[in-house]
């Protein structure tokens, strides 16, 4: 299988180390993507899968994913737009209002999506410079038509000049947008696409009913060690992600893979820690930043029934 990215910059990306996760996961039958992102793992694996479940708290995310795997054309119809700093601002603050409905109907029905949304979210996540797209904290918002500066700051968006340093990013540098954007449906056509917290699908009914699994952690990392670009306050959840790793890493019909930072915390003995260096993002623009020096520190964990990749690697094999 051609390797595909998403077409939207994506902080913590992981499709520079996706050939490493594969190699020592398999062909497993079933993959489990509990913080999908830009789904960098799941878009780099090198065969087909049988059943693939992917799930972010993020609505926006999730809905650009769900619309994508149904209606790829509709959503690149959306996205395919010139840079405007006008045109962010107005779809940034109409996004923003859309964002509480738009997570309870992603939730209340599995095959709910919004190709608008969609489209809207992606061209805007491209025009945007660093954190903070469609978090709703900010100060102006669109009153009865007009964009303006109001007291209740945090349910408006943030004004700043949109991405200009080059050709653009994501979807705005792509001749052929609607081809990458049919790729990415036939590639997700029959990926689940969950949306609300990640222990739902780590489950035995999700992650283990369907033969050996394979489970992707990529979790927000701890807060007092990482660039302020999440869109929701995740609190410390990396934690609790940490503990589930730990606690299911000996089960034979699982294979695990944690990210993290070196130094966030001690692994057993049993897991094969990876060292890996980040290709950039938001957090790493300009030198000297935090980002920029943990583009150095990433690292995952593999779990014990992980294939060993020092041996001659069978990746179908499972």
């Amino acid at each position: 299988m051609t390797a595909i990215k998403a077409p939207f910059p994506w902080f913590g990306g992981k499709s520079r180390v996706a050939h490493e996760v594969w190699a020592r996961f398999g062909d497993t039958p079933n993959y489990v993507e509990p913080f999908a992102g830009s789904l960098a793992v799941l878009l780099g694996r090198p065969h087909a899968g049988k059943v693939e479940t992917v799930n972010d708290l993020d609505g926006f995310l999730a809905n650009f994913w769900r619309a994508v795997s149904h209606d790829a054309s509709a959503v690149a119809r959306y996205a395919d737009h010139p840079v405007n700093e006008v045109d962010l601002h107005a779809r940034h603050a109409w996004l923003v209002t859309r964002r509480d409905e738009l997570v309870s109907r992603l939730m209340g029905d599995p095959d709910y999506y919004d190709v608008k949304i969609a489209g809207w979210w992606c061209w805007g996540l491209c025009c945007w410079i660093g954190g903070g797209w469609c978090s709703g904290q900010g100060p102006w918002q669109s009153v009865d038509g007009v964009f303006q500066k109001v007291s209740n700051a945090g349910k408006g968006v943030n004004r700043k000049l949109p991405h200009l340093g080059d050709a653009g990013q994501g979807c705005n540098k792509s001749t052929d947008l609607y081809a990458w954007f049919d790729a990415l449906q036939a590639r997700l056509s029959r990926v689940r696409v969950c949306c609300g917290d990640w222990s739902r699908v780590v489950t035995p009914s999700v992650a283990e009913r369907n033969g050996m699994t394979a489970v992707f952690l990529d979790p927000p990392y701890p807060s007092h060690d990482r660039a302020e670009v999440y869109t929701h306050d995740t609190g410390d959840v990396a934690y609790d992600v940490r503990d589930w790793a730990i606690a299911n890493g000996d089960n034979p019909q699982l294979r695990i893979a944690l990210c993290g930072y070196s130094g966030h915390w001690d692994m057993p003995d049993s897991w094969y820690a990876h060292s890996w260096k980040a290709a950039g993002g938001y957090g790493s623009q300009g030198k000297g930043t935090r980002g920029a020096a943990n583009a150095h520190r990433e690292m995952i964990w593999f779990s014990p029934h992980c294939i060993n990749s020092e041996s001659t690697l069978d990746l179908l094999a499972v």
